[in-house]
């Protein structure tokens, strides 16, 4: 029987909560397969058999925490199974007769295990955190409820079959819930969100903020997109207005570069950095991330789209490699997808500024001639960091941004 370490999962990462476990003590495993899914203060990460064989104990319960470089579970080797069975039929022969006991005992006891595991406590039956919470928000027992999945698993349609059951109707509204008195459900902070929270605090706590908001006209922009996307689309590519806002800021850069510059922790010294690192911030299941897009300046849009969804993808499945996280220079916020109109960012320190994007809106607009027009409208709103930029600096570094934006035809002067 071998003992599983867990590995270095990522930089300076000492140890992670156990979110669900894919297998069960007992369970068969395949090399590659699977075997359990933990979160750590970055991102989401899935960890494989290293070989073929039987997990035969779990040492960290899910929801637990778990120490790099300490057993996680214990499995036996199919390798080392064999050879021992081989072994032990050399040393002591059966006869027919005795080996058909043997068999039926292991049968029997197989059974009686089975039986065993399955009316245990409610946390050793398998389910997945969803059910779980599921069931503890009916204020269920998983004990009652019988699985129809591997292993006796809970799914969640037995879950809600359970509930249709008349028996099951009076814990729907125990009379807790009827006095007012209901405990609320305590979640740990932990992983990416407890990071966030402690990042958070500090940059609004040690940079001094300041807004600046502005509309842009982006009409011309959705036009030419849409123009754009069916030769992107044939490439198997996505475009979105993403790749014009990160092209259009690398190019704005280079008439304010202090604007990607970045205070050193003692606040004394500007380093400028000439490679522009945009970030976006993802809204993603493990809590909020923000992978950067390298080198903006030397990539096409259509290099900039092939990015933009890579990092997507892999945020929202929490899955994002610790390079992409590393060494941004300048932020995006995006909340106008999810329906914001205005925004006041925090600043993903130690960068020096950040944009929270709108809505885009069409709204009646006078042109030169005094008409009125119908235009896509864009609100954004940007936070920087005091200490060394100003409103006048950040102004004509967002004049600069928005003339690409209005007119995209000109980035193409300084395309190489």
């Amino acid at each position: 029987m071998s003992d599983f370490m867990l590995p270095d999962i990522g930089e300076g990462i000492v140890e992670c909560e156990v979110v669900e476990w894919r297998v069960a003590e007992g369970d068969r495993i395949e090399e590659d397969q699977p075997i359990v899914e933990v979160m750590t203060d970055k991102a989401l990460v899935e960890i494989t058999a290293p070989e073929t064989g039987v997990v035969t104990k779990l040492y960290v319960a899910q929801g637990k925490i778990a120490k790099v470089h300490a057993p996680l579970y214990a499995y036996q080797a199919e390798s080392d199974a064999q050879e021992a069975g081989a072994t032990e039929q050399a040393d002591e022969p059966q006869s027919p007769v005795a080996d058909a006991g043997s068999a039926k005992a292991v049968e029997q006891a197989a059974v009686a295990s089975s039986t065993c595991s399955l009316s245990t406590s409610s946390g050793k039956i398998p389910a997945s955190p969803a059910v779980r919470r599921l069931v503890r928000e009916h204020q269920l027992e998983l004990t009652a409820i019988a699985g129809s999945g591997k292993d006796g698993r809970v799914l969640k349609e037995d879950v809600l079959a359970h509930l249709d059951q008349p028996s099951a109707a009076p814990s729907q509204a125990p009379s807790q819930v009827t006095q007012g008195t209901q405990l609320p459900r305590v979640e740990p902070l932990r992983g990416v969100r407890a990071v966030m929270a402690k990042r958070m605090v500090e940059a609004a706590s040690s940079i001094p903020h300041f807004h600046y908001g502005e509309e842009i006209d982006v009409t011309d922009l959705l036009a030419l997109r849409e123009r754009l996307k069916p030769q992107v689309e044939a490439l198997g590519e996505r475009l979105t207005l993403m790749p014009f806002f990160m092209k259009a800021m690398a190019l704005a850069v280079t008439e304010a570069p202090i604007i990607n510059a970045q205070l050193n922790p003692e606040a004394n010294e500007l380093r400028y950095y000439e490679q522009c690192n945009i970030g976006m911030a993802v809204d993603s299941k493990a809590g909020l991330l923000v992978p950067n897009v390298k080198g903006v300046e030397r990539l096409t849009l259509l290099d900039i789209a092939r990015e933009v969804g890579r990092l997507t993808i892999a945020a929202r499945e929490g899955r994002v490699d610790q390079a992409d996280l590393k060494g941004g220079t300048i932020s995006i916020s995006n909340i106008g997808a999810l329906g914001g109109t205005y925004a006041a960012p925090i600043i993903n320190a130690p960068e020096a500024a950040i944009v929270a994007i709108g809505k885009t809106q069409w709204l009646p607009r006078f042109d030169e001639q005094g008409e009125v027009q119908r235009r896509a409208i864009m609100t954004i709103t940007w936070a920087g960091d005091h200490r060394f930029i100003d409103g006048g600096t950040i102004a004509r570094f967002c004049n600069a941004w928005k003339g690409y934006l209005e007119a995209p035809e000109t980035m193409l002067l300084h395309l190489g």
